[in-house]
């Protein structure tokens, strides 16, 4: 059988990085109002779409809004979980 070619190794060394490092500031914990006010979002958009299956009909301002009361509860939830990536 023949043998395969050996290929050279390259020599050159590799390029250093360009960009100057940048040093992150250190910032603490987040403030226990702003986790208050985060699960506070998400608990606001859960009851909501809880509220609107069990008693949406029964309800005059739930049942002028009809299918936006699910746009409404997971806005909410959603501002919720938005805020989850600047807690700290």
């Amino acid at each position: 059988m023949p043998k395969s070619k050996v290929r050279k190794k390259d020599t050159s060394a590799p390029v250093a990085d360009r960009r100057t490092p940048v040093k992150a500031q250190a910032v603490g914990p987040s403030h226990p109002l702003y986790v208050a006010v985060m699960l506070g979002f998400m608990i606001l958009g859960l009851l909501w779409l809880v509220t609107n299956y069990i008693a949406g009909d029964k309800i005059g301002f739930m049942a002028d809004l009809g299918g936006w009361n699910f746009a409404v509860g997971f806005a909410l939830m959603i501002i919720g979980l938005l805020m989850t990536m600047r807690w700290r």
